[in-house]
Protein backbone atom coordinates (compact mmCIF):
# COMPACT_ATOMS: atom_id res chain seq x y z
CA UNK A 1 0.00 0.00 0.00
CA UNK A 2 2.82 2.38 0.95
CA UNK A 3 4.61 1.52 -2.29
CA UNK A 4 1.50 2.51 -4.27
CA UNK A 5 1.24 5.84 -2.44
CA UNK A 6 4.93 6.53 -3.03
CA UNK A 7 4.60 5.70 -6.72
CA UNK A 8 1.59 8.02 -7.03
CA UNK A 9 3.49 10.82 -5.32
CA UNK A 10 6.43 10.37 -7.67
CA UNK A 11 4.13 10.40 -10.70
CA UNK A 12 2.39 13.49 -9.35
CA UNK A 13 5.71 15.27 -8.83
CA UNK A 14 6.90 14.29 -12.31
CA UNK A 15 3.66 15.56 -13.83
CA UNK A 16 4.02 18.81 -11.88
CA UNK A 17 7.60 19.25 -13.12
CA UNK A 18 6.56 18.60 -16.73
CA UNK A 19 3.64 21.04 -16.42
CA UNK A 20 5.84 23.72 -14.86
CA UNK A 21 8.52 23.27 -17.53
CA UNK A 22 5.93 23.53 -20.29
CA UNK A 23 4.48 26.65 -18.70
CA UNK A 24 7.91 28.28 -18.47
CA UNK A 25 8.71 27.35 -22.08
CA UNK A 26 5.43 28.83 -23.34
CA UNK A 27 5.88 31.96 -21.26
CA UNK A 28 9.38 32.52 -22.65
CA UNK A 29 8.21 31.77 -26.21
CA UNK A 30 5.34 34.25 -26.08
CA UNK A 31 7.50 36.88 -24.35
CA UNK A 32 10.07 36.61 -27.15
CA UNK A 33 7.31 36.77 -29.76
CA UNK A 34 5.79 39.86 -28.12
CA UNK A 35 9.20 41.53 -27.88
CA UNK A 36 9.90 40.86 -31.57
CA UNK A 37 6.53 42.26 -32.66
CA UNK A 38 6.84 45.33 -30.45
CA UNK A 39 10.44 46.12 -31.41
CA UNK A 40 9.61 46.88 -35.03
CA UNK A 41 5.95 47.86 -34.70
CA UNK A 42 6.54 51.52 -35.58
CA UNK A 43 8.11 52.16 -38.98
CA UNK A 44 9.55 55.69 -39.36
CA UNK A 45 8.16 56.90 -42.68
CA UNK A 46 8.14 60.06 -44.77
CA UNK A 47 5.17 61.64 -46.57
CA UNK A 48 5.09 61.26 -50.34
CA UNK A 49 5.96 64.24 -52.50
CA UNK A 50 3.59 64.14 -55.47
CA UNK A 51 5.70 66.60 -57.45
CA UNK A 52 9.05 64.89 -56.93
CA UNK A 53 10.33 63.32 -60.19
CA UNK A 54 12.37 60.70 -58.33
CA UNK A 55 11.00 57.43 -56.95
CA UNK A 56 9.24 57.69 -53.61
CA UNK A 57 11.22 56.47 -50.62
CA UNK A 58 8.89 55.90 -47.64
CA UNK A 59 11.63 55.20 -45.07
CA UNK A 60 12.83 57.96 -42.76
CA UNK A 61 16.49 56.97 -42.58
CA UNK A 62 17.44 60.12 -40.67
CA UNK A 63 15.34 58.92 -37.72
CA UNK A 64 16.53 55.32 -38.03
CA UNK A 65 20.21 56.28 -38.04
CA UNK A 66 19.82 58.23 -34.81
CA UNK A 67 18.99 54.93 -33.11
CA UNK A 68 21.62 52.85 -34.92
CA UNK A 69 24.12 54.11 -37.49
CA UNK A 70 24.70 50.55 -38.71
CA UNK A 71 21.31 50.46 -40.45
CA UNK A 72 21.90 50.92 -44.18
CA UNK A 73 18.78 49.61 -45.94
CA UNK A 74 15.17 48.52 -45.53
CA UNK A 75 13.50 45.38 -46.92
CA UNK A 76 9.81 44.95 -47.70
CA UNK A 77 7.83 42.07 -49.23
CA UNK A 78 4.12 42.49 -49.85
CA UNK A 79 1.69 40.25 -47.92
CA UNK A 80 4.39 39.06 -45.52
CA UNK A 81 5.64 40.46 -42.22
CA UNK A 82 8.99 41.23 -43.86
CA UNK A 83 9.18 45.00 -43.38
CA UNK A 84 12.41 45.68 -41.51
CA UNK A 85 15.68 47.60 -41.44
CA UNK A 86 18.82 45.82 -42.60
CA UNK A 87 21.97 46.29 -40.53
CA UNK A 88 25.61 45.24 -40.77
CA UNK A 89 27.81 45.14 -37.71
CA UNK A 90 31.11 47.01 -38.03
CA UNK A 91 33.14 44.71 -35.77
CA UNK A 92 34.38 41.17 -36.35
CA UNK A 93 31.36 39.70 -34.55
CA UNK A 94 29.35 38.65 -37.61
CA UNK A 95 26.65 37.05 -35.44
CA UNK A 96 25.91 40.24 -33.47
CA UNK A 97 22.51 40.85 -35.05
CA UNK A 98 21.40 37.29 -34.42
CA UNK A 99 20.54 38.48 -30.91
CA UNK A 100 20.45 42.27 -31.12
CA UNK A 101 17.92 44.78 -32.37
CA UNK A 102 18.64 46.81 -35.47
CA UNK A 103 16.78 49.73 -33.92
CA UNK A 104 19.21 50.41 -31.07
CA UNK A 105 21.58 47.41 -30.76
CA UNK A 106 19.86 46.26 -27.57
CA UNK A 107 19.63 42.54 -26.79
CA UNK A 108 16.59 40.80 -28.25
CA UNK A 109 16.41 37.08 -28.90
CA UNK A 110 14.67 37.44 -32.27
CA UNK A 111 17.57 39.56 -33.54
CA UNK A 112 17.44 41.60 -36.73
CA UNK A 113 17.70 41.33 -40.49
CA UNK A 114 21.37 41.66 -41.40
CA UNK A 115 24.24 41.02 -43.77
CA UNK A 116 27.84 40.09 -43.05
CA UNK A 117 30.92 42.16 -43.88
CA UNK A 118 31.74 39.94 -46.88
CA UNK A 119 28.98 41.89 -48.64
CA UNK A 120 29.16 45.55 -49.62
CA UNK A 121 26.35 47.73 -48.35
CA UNK A 122 25.46 49.11 -51.79
CA UNK A 123 24.19 45.73 -53.11
CA UNK A 124 26.81 45.79 -55.88
CA UNK A 125 28.13 42.28 -55.20
CA UNK A 126 27.22 39.48 -57.63
CA UNK A 127 25.49 37.77 -54.67
CA UNK A 128 24.27 39.47 -51.50
CA UNK A 129 23.18 37.20 -48.65
CA UNK A 130 20.62 38.54 -46.16
CA UNK A 131 19.87 36.68 -42.91
CA UNK A 132 16.87 36.64 -40.60
CA UNK A 133 15.48 34.38 -37.87
CA UNK A 134 12.59 31.97 -38.23
CA UNK A 135 10.02 30.88 -35.62
CA UNK A 136 9.70 33.95 -33.39
CA UNK A 137 5.99 34.20 -33.98
CA UNK A 138 5.68 35.52 -37.52
CA UNK A 139 8.46 38.09 -37.12
CA UNK A 140 11.77 38.50 -38.96
CA UNK A 141 12.00 36.02 -41.89
CA UNK A 142 9.43 33.52 -40.60
CA UNK A 143 6.87 34.49 -43.25
CA UNK A 144 9.35 33.77 -46.04
CA UNK A 145 8.00 30.25 -45.66
CA UNK A 146 4.82 31.48 -47.36
CA UNK A 147 6.78 31.04 -50.59
CA UNK A 148 6.61 27.29 -50.07
CA UNK A 149 3.04 27.60 -51.34
CA UNK A 150 3.09 27.66 -55.15
CA UNK A 151 0.05 29.91 -55.44
CA UNK A 152 1.60 32.48 -53.08
CA UNK A 153 4.92 32.22 -54.93
CA UNK A 154 3.24 32.76 -58.31
CA UNK A 155 1.30 35.81 -57.08
CA UNK A 156 4.20 37.56 -55.33
CA UNK A 157 7.08 38.38 -57.62
CA UNK A 158 8.98 41.23 -56.00
CA UNK A 159 11.15 42.22 -53.05
CA UNK A 160 11.78 45.92 -52.43
CA UNK A 161 14.97 47.32 -50.93
CA UNK A 162 15.24 50.96 -49.89
CA UNK A 163 18.48 52.74 -49.09
CA UNK A 164 18.79 56.44 -48.22
CA UNK A 165 19.08 57.32 -51.92
CA UNK A 166 17.80 54.31 -53.91
CA UNK A 167 14.90 51.94 -54.43
CA UNK A 168 15.96 48.51 -55.64
CA UNK A 169 13.35 46.13 -57.06
CA UNK A 170 14.23 42.44 -57.11
CA UNK A 171 12.26 39.74 -58.89
CA UNK A 172 11.94 36.49 -56.95
CA UNK A 173 13.30 33.73 -59.17
CA UNK A 174 13.16 30.75 -56.82
CA UNK A 175 12.48 29.60 -53.26
CA UNK A 176 13.69 26.28 -51.94
CA UNK A 177 15.23 24.22 -49.15
CA UNK A 178 19.02 24.20 -49.10
CA UNK A 179 21.71 22.82 -46.80
CA UNK A 180 23.44 24.86 -44.10
CA UNK A 181 26.70 25.63 -45.91
CA UNK A 182 27.89 29.24 -45.79
CA UNK A 183 27.17 30.35 -49.35
CA UNK A 184 29.56 33.30 -49.33
CA UNK A 185 32.46 31.36 -47.82
CA UNK A 186 32.12 28.29 -50.04
CA UNK A 187 31.80 30.08 -53.39
CA UNK A 188 34.28 32.40 -55.07
CA UNK A 189 31.84 34.58 -56.99
CA UNK A 190 34.69 36.52 -58.61
CA UNK A 191 35.18 33.37 -60.69
CA UNK A 192 32.84 33.63 -63.70
CA UNK A 193 32.36 29.85 -63.88
CA UNK A 194 31.46 29.56 -60.19
CA UNK A 195 29.03 32.46 -60.50
CA UNK A 196 27.38 31.01 -63.60
CA UNK A 197 26.99 27.60 -61.96
CA UNK A 198 25.43 29.20 -58.89
CA UNK A 199 23.00 31.21 -61.02
CA UNK A 200 21.94 28.09 -62.88
CA UNK A 201 21.46 26.26 -59.58
CA UNK A 202 19.06 28.99 -58.47
CA UNK A 203 16.98 28.40 -61.59
CA UNK A 204 17.02 24.62 -61.18
CA UNK A 205 17.65 23.74 -57.53
CA UNK A 206 17.91 20.12 -56.43
CA UNK A 207 15.32 20.33 -53.69
CA UNK A 208 12.17 18.43 -52.82
CA UNK A 209 10.66 21.69 -51.62
CA UNK A 210 11.04 24.28 -54.38
CA UNK A 211 9.23 26.86 -56.47
CA UNK A 212 10.88 28.38 -59.53
CA UNK A 213 9.79 31.31 -61.69
CA UNK A 214 9.24 30.40 -65.34
CA UNK A 215 10.50 32.38 -68.32
CA UNK A 216 13.24 34.20 -66.42
CA UNK A 217 15.62 36.38 -68.41
CA UNK A 218 19.08 34.90 -68.77
CA UNK A 219 21.51 35.96 -66.06
CA UNK A 220 25.11 36.95 -66.70
CA UNK A 221 28.24 38.20 -64.93
CA UNK A 222 26.66 41.63 -64.44
CA UNK A 223 23.51 40.31 -62.75
CA UNK A 224 22.94 41.17 -59.10
CA UNK A 225 21.47 38.39 -56.98
CA UNK A 226 20.06 38.70 -53.46
CA UNK A 227 19.48 35.57 -51.38
CA UNK A 228 17.27 35.73 -48.29
CA UNK A 229 18.14 32.97 -45.84
CA UNK A 230 16.28 31.66 -42.80
CA UNK A 231 16.06 28.49 -40.74
CA UNK A 232 13.62 25.60 -41.06
CA UNK A 233 11.82 24.62 -37.87
CA UNK A 234 13.01 21.24 -36.61
CA UNK A 235 15.81 20.93 -39.19
CA UNK A 236 19.07 22.47 -38.02
CA UNK A 237 21.02 21.22 -41.04
CA UNK A 238 18.89 23.03 -43.64
CA UNK A 239 17.99 26.57 -44.64
CA UNK A 240 15.12 28.05 -46.61
CA UNK A 241 16.23 30.43 -49.36
CA UNK A 242 14.28 33.01 -51.31
CA UNK A 243 16.42 34.07 -54.27
CA UNK A 244 15.98 37.29 -56.21
CA UNK A 245 17.34 39.07 -59.28
CA UNK A 246 17.74 42.87 -59.40
CA UNK A 247 15.49 44.20 -62.16
CA UNK A 248 15.23 47.92 -61.37
CA UNK A 249 17.47 50.46 -59.61
CA UNK A 250 15.93 53.90 -59.10
CA UNK A 251 17.16 57.06 -57.41
CA UNK A 252 14.83 58.28 -54.69
CA UNK A 253 13.88 61.58 -53.09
Amino acid sequence: MKKNKTAKRILFLLAAVVFASAAVYLAVFFCNQYAADKEYSSVPTKPANEYEPLAYNPIDFDTLLKGNDEIYAWIKIDDTKVNYPIAQHSSEDESFYLTHSAMDKSYIKSGAIYTETCNKKDFSDPVTLVYGHNNYGDSMFTTLHKFEDKDFFDRHEFVYIYTPARKLTYKIISAFQYDDRHIMNTNNFSDATVLSEFQQMLLNPESKNKNVRNNMDEMNESSKIMVLSTCITGDKSSRYLVCCLLVNDEKTD
